[in-house]
């Protein structure tokens, strides 16, 4: 007999394209129509609940079918849907770019927007790059990115980030850009810390900035953390003197905050733990609490004044899409920065990241786990084949598939990454979720490492 899924699953198997999927897969998996949420449940058509251990990749911040999200964007739905932004505005976009340059480093305030992550660095690269040209400086054309970094998959955006699996078809597409060896304190040595590891790393950024800093715009990072680069992380040091040397070598800086920030490290962005404000600041994913596509790209009033003359000169940033700044949106996004600031959400998440953490450690004993790493609200599991030399699994036994199979059997949503297990829970998770979710994980890294 059927489910209630089935039909669904036949319909959109007839027509719909899946992202990062190799649709062949869904032969034997097929994809889980999704009625509804609540909280940090999902529930299919069947009923089946799944808790989204993911946050429904990594934008969800406050649960399904938040009231007061919805009451937001409900009332605004009755207002005004969409107007363009060149030359007109409306009080949602204007709202939020006071709140944003409120909460973000001193001295970002100025906001253009988009509407995805890949966009919003797209608009960044092409802002630093022609920020020197405005400023006469037409030598500087190439950017500085970190070995194992990701910034979305326009083509922008994968030239300066440096995972193969998403680049190296279209590498004859993209820009040439100056790769420098990541801070990744999975490399540590045994008995160095992460500062220390982060600070000897930060030689290799130090020797290609004096090398390149005549023809570099800007050197893009993923603050703390190379999310889908296997949630690697390193230590704040490094920002600090990576903001120290841009300054002194005339390069930008662009922080990639889309997947770390509004409170996934600890704090509501990840430059905060360093002290540091970069030049360009790129925010998607949680900005609207999950609910719509929206990007903006921070930056300041000297960047700012570089476009900022008369029309003959053509200085002026002529990018654009055609729902930037969409009201619905951003209505979404101001009722998640008030609920922030209302609920204290960020204190309130120091425990929630206290109890994840704790029970996530409880598996670094096993003999297949090689390191259990945390900042914040973001933990990983990473898996090998010898724990002693960390030597990993081969990328084609796919043993992260197993995991996640087996978690959807007991309700929860994971999504590992190769072999790295991860949890990026939404804010509004209970301690018993949290103890659920890693006790599912547990048992699907014992089925994925038992042979």
């Amino acid at each position: 007999m059927s489910s209630p899924n089935s039909a669904y699953v036949a319909r959109d198997l007839a027509h719909v394209w899946h992202p990062c999927t190799q649709m062949k897969d869904h032969e034997r998996l097929p994809p889980i129509p999704i009625r509804c949420g609540q909280g940090a449940w999902l529930e299919d058509y069947s009923g089946q609940r799944y808790l989204d251990a993911i946050s429904s990749w990594w934008v969800n911040l406050f649960g399904h079918a938040n009231a007061r999200i919805n009451a937001a964007v409900r009332a605004q739905l009755e207002q005004l849907e969409q107007v363009i932004l060149a030359g007109f505005t409306h009080e949602p976009v204007i709202a939020l770019s006071e709140a944003l340059s409120a909460i973000a480093p001193a001295g970002l305030t100025r906001c253009f927007y988009a509407d995805n992550g890949s966009s919003a660095v797209e608009v960044a690269v092409k802002m630093s790059f022609h920020y020197w040209r405005n400023v006469g400086r037409t030598a500087k054309r190439r950017f500085l990115t970190l070995s194992n970094s990701y910034h979305g998959e326009t083509l922008g955006a994968l030239a300066v980030g440096d995972v193969d699996l998403y680049k190296e078809i279209y590498r004859p597409l993209l820009m040439d850009v100056i790769t420098v060896p990541s801070p990744d304190c999975y490399a540590r040595e045994p008995g160095e810390s992460w500062a220390q590891h982060s600070r000897r790393r930060f030689a290799h950024m130090e020797a290609a900035l004096a090398g390149h800093a005549h023809e570099a715009c800007a050197v893009i990072v993923e603050p703390l953390v190379q999310a889908a680069g296997g949630m690697r992380m390193y230590d704040p040091v490094y920002l600090t003197l990576l903001r120290e040397a841009c300054d002194r070598h005339q390069v930008h800086l662009i922080a990639d905050e889309i997947a770390v920030g509004f409170g996934r490290t600890g704090t509501m962005f990840a430059c905060e733990q360093a002290g540091i404000r970069p030049d360009f600041m790129c925010l998607s994913k949680g900005l609207t609490g999950g609910y719509l596509p929206l990007s903006t790209v921070m930056t300041t009033e000297a960047v700012y004044e570089a476009f900022y003359d008369e029309y003959l000169k053509l200085k002026a940033f002529l990018h654009s899409h055609s729902f930037t700044g969409n009201p619905l949106a951003c209505a979404a996004a101001c009722a998640s920065l008030a609920i922030f600031r209302d609920d204290h959400v960020l204190e309130g998440n120091r425990a929630l990241a206290a109890r994840l953490g704790e029970r996530a450690r409880a598996l670094e004993d096993h003999p297949h786990v090689a390191e259990v790493r945390q900042r914040g609200m973001i933990v990983a599991i990473e898996l090998a084949a010898d724990k002693m030399s960390r030597e990993p699994y081969p990328w084609q036994e796919r043993r992260g598939l197993r995991i996640y199979r087996h978690a959807l059997t007991r309700g929860v949503l994971l999504r590992p990454i190769d072999n790295v297990v991860y949890f990026m829970p939404p804010y509004v998770i209970t301690p018993a979720e949290i103890d659920l979710m890693v006790e599912v994980a547990r048992e699907g890294i014992e089925r994925a490492t038992c042979e």
